[in-house]
């Protein structure tokens, strides 16, 4: 009867409520690369004054006595396995690596190089069932030495448009993994698929897209199209100016022109400051000017053209004429953020 009374006792404990755990706490990283992302699930030990590494991860490939008894790499944290999960197709280290989850592991050498694994299999706990047959990919690493860190942990460095550095900290030494996307391919691709859902119901999205291509000179035939199909649903001075640019990125030249003119002539008053802008940022002073003098004349009562003409005068150097034009935009009774621009410039300038 004692003995069944402790049975019970027992079995009702390990159905009770979840509770913290202390040792080696779980964590959860998250990157965004562009439109991608890294996961990482981990358990994080602390060094608590222990000889980590070739002691308690041993060098090497290890037969740890239990599980399936094979010589295994390290779990790469603590507790059940450490996955890695990338939302599209990815490069490790530079193998090709499909989208999906897998189990991460290390393996640590003496000389302070390492290999990193990914395997097929994330439900294991620790490395105790590894099998080198659902291994996705293994490839060489190289540590660094680090400040000491006393809880493991993984952390993204050296980011990139199309790139990241996976590291993981630990006592002294830190074990990079570069995770590279096809940035540019997804984005579009993702954007062919979004066109075919609400997004593509209107102009807008199709613009979006063809101008990311333009922007980051990329599939300049698929853009056309897209840019096409906006124009033939609203042919606006976005859309024109879109398609300007693709044409000039293609060597049309001289109908790139033709379509700039065009844009230029339905430009609203902040379309036309914004573009006045993008020449100044290019460093085409000159046709800026151009651009914010023609806004002037369109909007002769708008403070703010006035103070964009200034503006771009002072950053060509004639001061006579953004003095001028920052009086003229002060006038006008300009909104505050206005004014303030307007009074900056003049303070800088020695006008007021």
């Amino acid at each position: 009867m004692a003995l069944s009374l402790i049975l019970a006792s027992t079995s009702s404990i390990s159905q009770g409520i979840t509770t913290p755990r202390t040792p080696s706490p779980a964590a959860e990283l998250k990157q965004t690369i562009e439109i991608s992302t890294v996961t990482v699930n981990y358990s994080r030990p602390a060094v608590k004054g222990r000889e980590v590494w070739g002691k308690l991860v041993p060098y090497g490939w290890n037969s740890q006595g239990f599980g399936s008894g094979a010589e295994a790499p390290w779990r790469a944290g603590a507790n059940e396995n450490t996955t890695i999960k990338f939302s599209h197709d990815a490069t490790v280290e530079g193998k090709q690596v499909p989208a999906g989850v897998y189990g991460l592991f290390f393996v640590i050498d003496k000389d302070n190089t390492g290999e990193v694994i990914l395997s097929k299999d994330t439900r294991s706990w620790g490395s105790f069932w590894y099998n080198a047959k659902q291994d996705q990919m293994r490839a060489k690493t190289q540590l660094r030495d680090i400040p000491h860190t006393e809880l493991l942990t993984y952390d993204f460095i050296n980011a990139t448009k199309n790139s990241a550095e996976l590291v993981l900290n630990w006592e002294k030494k830190q074990i990079p993994v570069k995770v590279e996307f096809a940035v540019d391919d997804i984005v579009l691709s993702n954007a062919t698929e979004e066109l075919k859902g609400p997004v593509g119901f209107n102009w807008q999205g199709y613009a979006s897209a063809a101008n990311y291509a333009l922007q980051n000179k990329a599939n300049y035939e698929q853009a056309m199209k897209w840019i096409d199909h906006a124009n033939a649903q609203n042919r606006n001075f976005t859309t024109l100016n879109v398609k300007s640019g693709l044409l000039k990125a293609t060597g049309n030249t001289a109908e790139a022109e033709k379509i700039l003119k065009d844009a230029i002539a339905v430009a609203t008053e902040v379309e036309l400051n914004l573009y006045g802008y993008q020449l100044m940022g290019q460093g085409e002073h000159d046709k800026a000017i151009d651009m914010f003098k023609l806004n002037t004349q369109r909007h002769p009562t708008s403070a703010n053209t006035w103070d964009s003409l200034g503006e771009a005068y002072a950053t060509k150097g004639d001061k006579k004429n953004a003095i001028a034009n920052f009086k003229k935009s002060l006038s006008l009774n300009p909104p505050a953020n206005v004014k303030a621009n307007s009074e900056k410039f003049l303070k800088e300038l020695g006008a007021l």
